[in-house]
């Protein structure tokens, strides 16, 4: 395929993404241009859509000085392939003949573009030329306001920066194992880091020795956490409520405990059963909602990972600050809070619970703990740092968890808390 065809694929997950409200992974399987791609051309494409997300303020503001009119006036077409074109030549690198000229191009083999190509072109070139020192922007401008108001009001300006520039770096690729950590750092040519993942080299997982095998599934050094705080051991019968997409009944099923995964979506169901297959594991999938939904009896470990607005996967997923709208973030406590109620109904006296969020907004995490232990049906069972190796730091003056990227720190932010039922 031609550059110009590369450009275009871009330009359209970029379309899709942000005027459909799309994930970028949802665009790449839809865009009928990207899927025309192969190899290192749709891995260029999507890196190209990819670095525009990640830095959407920024790009937005700095291009608007360059434009006639505002940006949200330009059609959708041209649009995403200004955002794209200034992202090859401000944040990739790529030399600007080619950056103006196959954006340019993309243009005229699009018909819903081909009008804008000369405005393309005079934009794209003045670009190259009056380029941004974003070293001098605020890192929050990558974000919409709404979203940079929640977080500093949450953490302050500096802990909210501290989020922001840790979107603006590609996130590491961790493993975890299926038994051990030190085979499959071997097998992959990752390193075992503590807590038991393992961290690799980006790139195609289906090739990874290891992958067919089912010795490893992807899941965040983060993500592992919850599992590993429910102690899971062989015999062990333990409901996972909003299961799907399943790294967590995964591990659980492979301390040897007997798991019921429980999930409203049959869809993202069907990946956990893949994951089961591939890896050999097993466990007993159940299609409801688990607020609605209940064991046979009650149960003496639950994990809850709630659905959530996950603005602590900014860093993997940098599209959903756009995506998503304050008033649907603000839904996301109430759903929380009785998923959290239901789950102490299913749970027996003196059993424990893992409730996590994969948020930094207390409103989603902390707030609802603390409402659920004001009833006095469960109380907090503090971690420590033996609880959690390598992550001591993350423990909150309470004995929760509560992880942040950023510094030395390469994971997505996750709050987890502890509870048993009294």
């Amino acid at each position: 395929m031609s550059g110009a065809d590369i450009r275009r694929a871009a330009a359209d997950l970029l379309t899709l993404t942000l005027d459909s409200r799309r994930t970028l992974d949802d665009a790449m399987l839809t865009s009928q241009i990207f899927n025309t791609l192969e190899g290192s051309d749709r891995g260029f494409a999507r890196a190209i859509a990819s670095s525009a997300l990640r830095h959407l303020g920024w790009i937005d503001t700095a291009l608007a000085p360059l434009l006639s009119r505002p940006l949200p006036a330009v059609t959708a077409p041209i649009r995403a392939l200004l955002r794209t074109g200034v992202t090859q030549l401000w944040l990739m690198d790529t030399p600007p003949h080619a950056a103006v000229g196959e954006t340019v191009e993309a243009a005229k083999g699009w018909p819903e573009a081909r009008s804008g190509g000369a405005f393309l072109n005079a934009v794209l070139r003045r670009a190259d030329r009056e380029r941004p020192d974003f070293t001098r922007m605020s890192p929050l401008g990558i974000w919409p306001d709404w979203l940079k108001d929640i977080l500093v009001s949450a953490y302050g300006t500096e802990e909210a920066e501290a989020l922001a520039r840790a979107q603006l770096t590609e996130p590491t690729l961790y493993l975890t194992p299926k038994s051990d950590a030190e085979t499959v750092a071997a097998e992959t040519g990752g390193t075992a880091v503590p807590g038991g993942g393992v961290a690799v080299p980006t790139g195609s997982v289906e090739d990874m020795d290891g992958f067919a095998s089912g010795d490893w599934w992807v899941q965040d050094l983060a993500a592992m956490i919850p599992s590993h705080l429910l102690a899971p051991e062989p015999g062990d019968t333990i409901v996972d409520l909003c299961a799907a997409p399943g790294g967590k009944t995964l591990q659980l099923a492979a301390a040897g405990a007997s798991v019921t995964a429980v999930d409203r979506s049959a869809p993202r169901l069907r990946l956990l059963k893949e994951n089961l297959q591939r890896t050999g594991l097993k466990a007993t999938i159940v299609t409801a909602n688990a607020d609605e939904w209940r064991p046979d009896e009650p149960v003496m470990k639950i994990l809850l990972d709630a659905p959530c607005s996950a603005l602590g996967t900014l860093r993997r997923h940098p599209e959903g600050a756009w995506i998503k709208r304050e008033a649907e973030v603000a839904r996301f406590p109430a759903a929380q809070a009785r998923l959290l109620d239901a789950a102490i109904d299913m749970l027996a006296p003196g059993g424990t619970l893992i409730y996590c969020v994969c948020t930094p907004l207390p409103a989603e995490g902390v707030d609802i703990v603390e409402a659920a232990l004001a009833t006095g049906r469960v109380q907090r069972l503090p971690v420590t740092p033996n609880d959690v190796p390598g992550f001591s730091h993350a423990i909150t003056s309470s004995g929760d968890v509560l992880t942040r990227p950023g510094g030395e720190s390469d994971h997505d932010t996750f709050y987890i808390a502890r509870l048993k039922k009294a």
